[in-house]
């Protein structure tokens, strides 16, 4: 609905007028639940490590997480399509609180098996499948067009300023008083975020129309995403770095940080000058409305190229951290001209499917690539495994500079056919090619 806000009527004068009532639930939930999530990655880690478990019991508890997240995410987008958005992030919320409570609850009252730690951690893998494309539907519908990059990169900075204070919080609650007991915090802040989200007023989402079932809507997710060469074009180009920047990150760099950079404490400030990055480039992007969205975009993605060819020079630590910090600002650029995007041109009924489809794009090669780091490097050698980590981000971001739409995409102050009917109407309206 351009021009109109679902919130417009119950704002604060602390806040900015575009902020209203269903963003600014939305974003005080994801700092509750980002403060709390990451300090489970940290605690449930050392949870398997003090049962016993060693290095490969922590990834295959990981690995359980991850693969019904990618099994579940597109059908959780055509779920969060045909029901009230808000209604599935809550549901998903409650799934994630009690089996977070439940992992608590064993590492606080005895040695829990490897098996409960998987199970458990499957269960809030497959809440976060139905969640993220919900939020990202709810999110996107939470604001107008005019404002809409703004209100995403004030989100995205909260966003990463929970994820730096939670997992530094989580590092500490956990040497301080135990890996059960921050499991416990996140089953909490699980249970405040869902009663947050319970709020939202969803009375400016128009009625879904009756569609032909869950397997059609999956297939008209299908045709939204594969009809548009810009969105495809991106995601597949995501798909691999996010791929190949996992495996430097999670494998690669902790060993170049043993072998060459004094061990696991410069490794962590490295990690956290990236985290910086991205609340600068997020705040940046309060100021700065670039008005081909996606070039200049995909422009900022070739310096994510850079902290694996630093790695496989190595650079000095102060060199590693400056590169890790432009590395962090310039992807969080890319990130928030792309949600913006995706509010100005895919269709309101429509958004969480596509968000689907992003976030499988995402997810899906990282425990590929992240299991065929060590094989590789045997193979080539690690100096080579991290130039060719940073020559493929280099490839793929160069090849996607090839589709016109991604060049020329033009930033509007409108989102595009929010009561469209299908991808041909929005594509109709859409100015591409140059034009608009």
């Amino acid at each position: 609905m351009p021009g109109t806000s679902p919130t417009t009527s119950s704002r604060s004068p602390r806040r900015p007028a575009w902020a209203g009532r269903n963003y600014s639930l939305l974003t005080a939930a994801a700092v509750v639940t980002g403060l709390g999530s990451h300090g489970a990655l940290v605690a449930s880690a050392f949870a398997v490590l003090e049962a016993g478990g060693d290095g490969g019991d922590v990834g295959l508890v990981a690995a359980a997480r991850t693969l019904p997240l990618v099994l579940f995410l597109l059908i959780g987008g055509a779920v969060s399509d045909r029901l009230p958005r808000h209604h599935v992030m809550v549901a998903a919320n409650v799934l994630n609180c009690l089996s977070q409570a439940a992992f608590a609850v064993l590492v606080l009252t005895g040695e829990p098996r490897l098996w409960h730690m998987m199970v458990l951690a499957a269960l809030g893998g497959t809440g976060q499948a139905f969640f993220s494309p919900a939020a990202e539907g709810m999110l996107m519908s939470s604001v107008d067009g005019e404002n809409a990059g703004r209100a995403f990169a004030m989100f995205r900075m909260a966003m990463q300023g929970a994820a730096l204070g939670g997992a530094a919080l989580g590092g500490a609650m956990v040497a301080a008083i135990g890996p059960g007991w921050v499991l416990a915090a996140d089953a909490a802040a699980f249970a405040l975020a869902g009663a947050l989200r319970a709020f939202l007023d969803v009375g400016h989402i128009p009625p879904r129309a009756p569609g032909g079932g869950l397997l059609a809507d999956l297939r008209d997710g299908w045709r939204e995403f594969a009809g548009r060469p810009w969105l495809w074009g991106i995601v597949v180009q995501f798909s691999i770095a996010n791929a190949v920047v996992a495996a430097a990150d999670a494998v690669y760099g902790p060993l170049v940080a043993r072998d060459h950079l004094g061990g696991a404490g410069p490794w962590g400030l490295a990690l956290g000058a990236f985290g910086a990055g991205t609340v600068a480039g997020a705040l940046l992007m309060t100021r700065w409305k670039p008005r081909r969205l996606l070039l200049a975009g995909t422009l900022c993605v070739f310096p994510l190229a850079l902290p694996s060819a630093a790695l496989a020079v190595p650079v000095p630590t102060g060199v590693l951290y400056g590169v890790m910090f432009l590395a962090g600002a310039t992807v969080e650029v890319s990130g928030v001209s792309w949600m913006t995007a995706l509010h100005q041109e895919i269709p309101e009924h429509k958004l969480s499917r596509v968000a689907a489809y992003d976030w499988f794009g995402s997810v899906a090669l990282v425990p590929l690539a992240t299991a065929a780091a060590g094989p590789t490097e045997d193979a080539f050698g690690r100096t080579a495994a991290l130039w060719g980590c940073a020559g493929l981000v280099v490839l793929v971001t160069a090849a996607v500079l090839c589709v016109p739409d991604v060049r020329d995409l033009r930033r509007r102050t409108t989102p595009i056919a929010q009561g469209g009917s299908d991808a041909a109407s929005a594509d109709a309206e859409r100015p591409v090619g140059g034009l608009g």
